[in-house]
Parts: structure tokens; C-alpha cells; sequence
């Protein structure tokens, strides 16, 4: 069950520092914590703890490059060369970015190098191709005047990342940021700093200037707060939970500053009884077991019809049991570590509350070995939309089973939660699916498929799943400010 560091292969580890200024650097305080292997509870190393000092040096850091420095007076073109050049190295250093990401999170090494690596290059690489075409466009205005628009950067952007996909999260962020000329101050999660870091090493040396890209790994009170309430902090974004986000709001109205928010989620996955059965399976595995479930768009509420509802359940049940769960570094693992021994209790918790709710347990359900923090992949039949594992993010293995009647009785059930980020739609009837995909109140409905995304689509929440969109041109709006200029021409 544990790691054999002998497996990993690329990835130096080495004792973490904040990158502010185009410098490493200890902080201020000279503190610093520990980063855990969940897979094996074992400390990988320690790493500075960014406070509201090392903040403030950043955020000046950040001003001084977006007043000052080289980065505002680089052409598009030469601004995009150096973005796409992040991602040629994001893919030219691929296997050590994997394993950090395999170290810092328990993931399986196949996601970690064939999915979250190659689509974090794939963003940087997007973006250095939008540089070019971030445009205005003139107005024909009444009277004797010419007015156009122009879109210019925020400034100095303060970006709040989650520890479930650490170095795509910082890409989706990162990436559009710089694309539109802003400077970055990037908090990553305390539990999950080791890829962050090594990206500001790649960013200084695809050519970023000093101070336009800044790495202060903390904790949210401490070090994430003060990013939030700078007053020379422009813009925030931030991914994470519902509760910091709602903090977040709070905090950012001291300054009014701009933020956008993308939040939990608790995703309806919808499967009608004329649908393929073995590809909704398929689909319903992939939507709650990729990345353990720690992903905020998983196939949480699986919403199966009556009269399928035994034959879906004996073939999910099936491959819920014999799904392969172990060493993230062995190529064969389908399912890792939870990201942290806290993570995992409360994880374990709900699968009690779910007991006691009356739900039936009929897959998983247990600790898998005494080391690491591993849980089972777990299913629950008979569950009741009210029910507070039905209504509330686990961010696990965790999916429960809810049965419909009808289109209408479907709808009503998966709207019938605080959040809105994803939905999917299982059924040859594409008259209904689309009909389903304009009712269902979510930022991302998918047809026959689950979780895919690509850096052209935008991705984004309703409700308290968030508010903004990431990816595709739309993040251009989230970094962008427009200015309005009139010239008298009488």
C-alpha cells in the first residue's frame, strides 16, 4: 500500500520558499509547514508559511512590476510567446510535474500525467494565442464624436487556488491573467505547494519578468485574507468551498475589488431507461471516482429511473467493487488517497450520516489499510433527496442513489439543492436531452458523457456553486477592464 519512493523517477524535493519578486525567499516570520504524502501520512518536506507581511511584499512586488517593470511595455506578441512558452515547458518537464502532483495530492499518476499535466500546458499555450486578439471596437455614437473601447488589464490580481488539482487550478488562473497583462500574486493550497512552486521556477524561465508572478504558499486566515483585503490587490479569484467563499465576499467589500467565485457543487447525473445502460455506468463511475471525488463537478446524486433501476444498480455495483485502489504510482491504480487524515474523517463521517439517514449502503464504505488516508468507493441505494448526503458536498468516493418517475420529477429533485455547477443527461431521446440541458440550473450540462472539458469552454457555476466563468474567451472578462474613450471631432 505504500509509496515506494523508488518509483519516483523526475521529481526533486526540496525544501520550499515563497517566490516574491523574482527571488526565493524565507518569510518573514521564518516559520514554515509541513506538506504530507497521503498516500502514506509521511512528511515530504516543509515549505515557508507566506503571513500578511510576506503578502504585502508580494502584492508591492506585483504593483511595482505592473507600474514599472518591462512586462506593461511588451507587445501582445511578445507577451504571448513567453505565456505559450510556460506551456512548452509545463509538457517538456511533464513526469516531474506529475510526480509532485502524485506526492502532494494521492492521485493516480495515469490523471496526474495524461490529464491534469497535458491540460494545464494546453492552457498556458491558449492564452499566449489570445494576447493578439484581445480587442475594442468602435461605437457610432450621436454627434460629432468618435468613441471606441479598449480592454485593459486589472492589475494586480490575487488568485486563491484548491488543493485538488494544484497545478491545473494554477494554470486555469495563471494563464488568462498574464494573457491579458495583469501581475499575480498565486496563494496555492497549504496542503498541496509543491507544483505552484516549481511552476514560478518554469515561469522565470520561460522569460516572465520579476515580480509579474508571485508564490506565497499560507493558510487561508492568515495568509489568504490578507491577499483578499490588500488595498493594492485589483482583482480576486478564487476556487475553493462555499464558506471561504462567501468570507472571501465579505472581505473583498472593504475595497470593492472584483472577484470571481467557483465554488462546490453536488451534480445531479441523470440516467433515463432508454439510455445505453453500460455507457451511463461507464459515465456514472467516471463522474464520482475520478480524482477520488474530490472534484467539485462530481456525479454526487446519481438519479437512476424506476424501471431501470435494479439492472443499473447490479452493474454499477459491480464495477464499483472491483475498481483498483492503491499506490498512486503504480500506473494500474484507478483510485487514490484522500488528500488528508482530516479529509478522510470527514468523509468517513458522512458515510456514517448516511447510515443513520436510513440510506442503504451496498458498495464500499470502509478505510482501505491502516496508512494513507484511502476510502472505499462507496454506493448508496434508497437515498432520499433530503437527505444531508444527498444535499451536502462530501468531496469523496461517495455517490448516492436517488430514483425518478418522469422528466418533470427528475428536474424538480435536481434543481432542488444550493448549488449549480454540473448536470448530465443520459438518453438516446435527444429531444429530451436538450430539453433537460435548458432546465436543469447548471453552469455545465453534459449528454451522454461526464466530465469533460477542454481550455475553448467555459466553466462556471449557478447558484452558490459561484459566479464568473474560467476558460475559453470568457476568462478574458474576468482580467479585463473596459475603458470607454470619446474624441471631439467638430
Amino acid at each position: 500500500m505504500a509509496v515506494e519512493q523508488k518509483k519516483i523517477k523526475h521529481a526533486v524535493v526540496k525544501p520550499g520558499k515563497l517566490f516574491i519578486g523574482g527571488e526565493w525567499r524565507d518569510a518573514v516570520s521564518g516559520k514554515t509547514f509541513e506538506t504530507v504524502n497521503p498516500a502514506t501520512g509521511d512528511v515530504i518536506t516543509h515549505v515557508a508559511e507566506a503571513d500578511a507581511p510576506d503578502i504585502d511584499l508580494a502584492v508591492q512586488a506585483a504593483r511595482k512590476a505592473f507600474e514599472e517593470g518591462p512586462w506593461g511595455r511588451l507587445t501582445a506578441h511578445d507577451r504571448g510567446r513567453i505565456v505559450w512558452r510556460i506551456g512548452d515547458l509545463i509538457e517538456e518537464h511533464a513526469d516531474e510535474l506529475a510526480e509532485l502532483e502524485v506526492l502532494d495530492t494521492g492521485k493516480p499518476i495515469r490523471e496526474a500525467r495524461y490529464i491534469d499535466i497535458p491540460m494545464a500546458a494546453n492552457c498556458f499555450r491558449y492564452y499566449g494565442g489570445w494576447t493578439t486578439k484581445i480587442e475594442g471596437e468602435t461605437i457610432p455614437v450621436a454627434g460629432p464624436f468618435f468613441n471606441y473601447t479598449v480592454r485593459e488589464p486589472m492589475g494586480v490580481v490575487g488568485q486563491i487556488i484548491p488543493w485538488n488539482f494544484p497545478l491545473l487550478m494554477a494554470a486555469w488562473k495563471v494563464a488568462p491573467a498574464l494573457a491579458c497583462g495583469n501581475t499575480v500574486v498565486l496563494k496555492p493550497a497549504e496542503q498541496t505547494p509543491l507544483s505552484a512552486l516549481r511552476l514560478g521556477e518554469l515561469c522565470q524561465e520561460a522569460g516572465v519578468p520579476d515580480g509579474v508572478v508571485n508564490i506565497v504558499p499560507g493558510f487561508g486566515p492568515t495568509a489568504g485574507a490578507a491577499l483578499v483585503k490588500h488595498p493594492e490587490v485589483n482583482k480576486i479569484a478564487f476556487t475553493g468551498e462555499v464558506a471561504t467563499g462567501q468570507e472571501i465576499m465579505r472581505n473583498a467589500a472593504e475595497t470593492l475589488k472584483p472577484i470571481s467565485l467557483e465554488l462546490g457543487g453536488k451534480s445531479p447525473n441523470i440516467v433515463f431507461a432508454d439510455a445505453d445502460l453500460d455507457a451511463a455506468v461507464k459515465g456514472a463511475i467516471m463522474g464520482i471516482y475520478f480524482n477520488q471525488g474530490e472534484c467539485c463537478a462530481a456525479g454526487s446524486r446519481l438519479f437512476v429511473q424506476d424501471n431501470i433501476h435494479d439492472e443499473f444498480m447490479e452493474k454499477l455495483v459491480q464495477r464499483a467493487r472491483t475498481l483498483r485502489q492503491g499506490d498512486p504510482f503504480d500506473p494500474e491504480t484507478q483510485i487514490g488517497a484522500l488528500i488528508s487524515e482530516e479529509h478522510m474523517n470527514k468523509v468517513m463521517g458522512y458515510i456514517e450520516l448516511g447510515r443513520r439517514e436510513g440510506a442503504k449502503l451496498v458498495a464500499g464504505g470502509q478505510r482501505l489499510g491502516e496508512k494513507g488516508y484511502f476510502v472505499r468507493p462507496t454506493v448508496f441505494d434508497e437515498v432520499d433527496n433530503a437527505m444531508r448526503i444527498a444535499q451536502e458536498e462530501i468531496f469523496g468516493p461517495v455517490v448516492a442513489v436517488i430514483p425518478f418517475k418522469d422528466v418533470d420529477d427528475v428536474v424538480q429533485k435536481s434543481n432542488a439543492v444550493i448549488y449549480g455547477l454540473a448536470a448530465a443527461v443520459w438518453t438516446r431521446d435527444i429531444k429530451k436531452a436538450h430539453t433537460l440541458a435548458r432546465q436543469l440550473k447548471a453552469g455545465t450540462v453534459w449528454i451522454n458523457t461526464y466530465n469533460v472539458l477542454d481550455t475553448t469552454s467555459p466553466f462556471g457555476g449557478y447558484k452558490m456553486s459561484g459566479f464568473g466563468r474560467e476558460l475559453g474567451r470568457y476568462a478574458l472578462d474576468l482580467y479585463t477592464q473596459v475603458k470607454s474613450v470619446w474624441v471631439d471631432l467638430s
